[in-house]
């Protein structure tokens, strides 16, 4: 009875700590976009990198009053590589596991500021076409119990059919988990003679300031997808409900800068040094609470050198339970479907590679860890 309460107020406690893993400040002062960069790395972490529609909502909520407009962190490579990506947040895209036509990807518009964008056929196979069609499109919806997909029988271009999606469901259906559905394809079914739909997949050469891979987008509607001219840097409308621009990154605007609270350490050290290290140095070993902080922290976990990383995730054999040592309640859960056994002198770990899943791991390993800063 004692430990239920206990576990009550650990939950209500939660429900009211501001445990943001990166926090946004938005800088009044006018420069170019390299400036910007420059000033936010001396004096925070980088320009802004933007994950999801939680944090846009946060940034207008910084911008409150102010008609002006302001850079982020995203910029385009003219010359660089052009990557494919899934619209919907968190999910990565994985080479080896697509499922082109033969001949596809055929990469006619390479020469488009979105490279291509994905079509689906009636087969569930995959092929590359100018983002400019108009094609019907695939949304979806996440509920707490289930997920439902939703054909859209209203033709518009990629852009268009993304921002239809977000606006009225979650996002445009992505992912070979979503496409595999049984419940997608009896939902693609229902195209009748349409050949092929809009889905979220894309590839564009936009990149992160801070070298992060997240490919969440949020482009205005009348974007035209043409290529821009060299030296072009996304900002961000504030009249606009946020909504990005791309300009030359010579003129002269606020901007937006970012605090990273967590830090990969790349040392081996046990779970129980990894912790006195963390509560030395920094404040603490991580805890991840939902899916953003999941899709946060994953991606710093790409730069480790051991195989898993470290969390502050602990088995207690005594009260037969997993628990954070930030006190928080393991209610978010990403555990592999083998990796998590209860067992004595186990704490949990982050795969650093595929789709960095939690397992359990023996106390004495020597692995790379996340500490949190504050």
């Amino acid at each position: 009875m004692q430990w239920s309460l206990i576990l009550l107020f650990l939950m209500a406690q939660c429900c009211f700590m501001d445990c943001q893993l990166y926090q946004f400040h938005y800088i009044k002062q006018n420069k170019t976009w390299t400036e910007a960069q420059q000033y936010c790395r001396e004096k925070h972490t980088d320009l802004v990198t933007v994950t999801n529609m939680k944090d846009m909502k946060r940034l207008i909520n910084i911008s409150a009053g102010s008609k002006n407009r302001a850079w982020i962190g995203l910029h385009y490579q003219t010359h660089g590589t052009r990557t494919w990506y899934w619209s919907l947040p968190g999910v990565e895209f994985d080479v080896s596991d697509t499922n082109w036509m033969s001949g596809e990807p055929t990469d006619k518009h390479r020469n488009e500021i979105s490279g291509n964008c994905g079509f689906l056929f009636k087969s569930f196979t995959w092929a590359d076409e100018s983002c400019h069609h108009v094609e019907f499109f695939l949304c979806y919806d996440e509920t707490d119990r289930n997920q439902k997909y939703h054909l859209i029988e209203d033709k518009k271009t990629w852009q268009k059919a993304q921002i239809y999606c977000r606006e009225n469901h979650t996002d445009m259906i992505s992912g070979s988990k979503q496409l595999q559905d049984a419940r997608s394809a009896n939902v693609l079914n229902s195209v009748g003679n349409k050949t092929h739909v809009h889905f979220g997949l894309f590839r564009d050469a936009w990149k992160w300031s801070d070298g992060s891979s997240f490919s969440f987008r949020y482009w205005h509607k009348g974007f035209n997808n043409q290529q821009p001219n060299s030296g072009q840097c996304a900002m961000f409308k504030f009249n606009d409900k946020g909504r990005w621009r791309n300009e030359n990154c010579m003129a002269k605007k606020h901007f937006i800068c970012y605090d990273d609270n967590v830090i990969l350490i790349k040392e081996n050290k046990t779970w129980e040094d990894a912790l006195t290290y963390c509560r030395d140095h920094h404040h603490d070993l991580v805890t991840i609470t939902n899916m953003d902080d999941q899709r946060w922290i994953q991606e710093k976990v790409k730069e480790a050198s051991t195989d898993y990383v470290w969390m502050g995730l602990r088995y207690t054999c005594t009260l037969d339970l997993w628990f954070w040592v930030s006190d928080d309640v393991v209610r978010y859960k990403n555990w592999a479907l083998d990796g998590q056994m209860d067992d004595c002198d186990m704490s949990g770990a982050m795969e650093t590679r595929g789709k960095h899943q939690w397992f359990k791991r023996n106390d004495d390993e020597m692995l790379n860890f996340i500490c949190s800063k504050k």
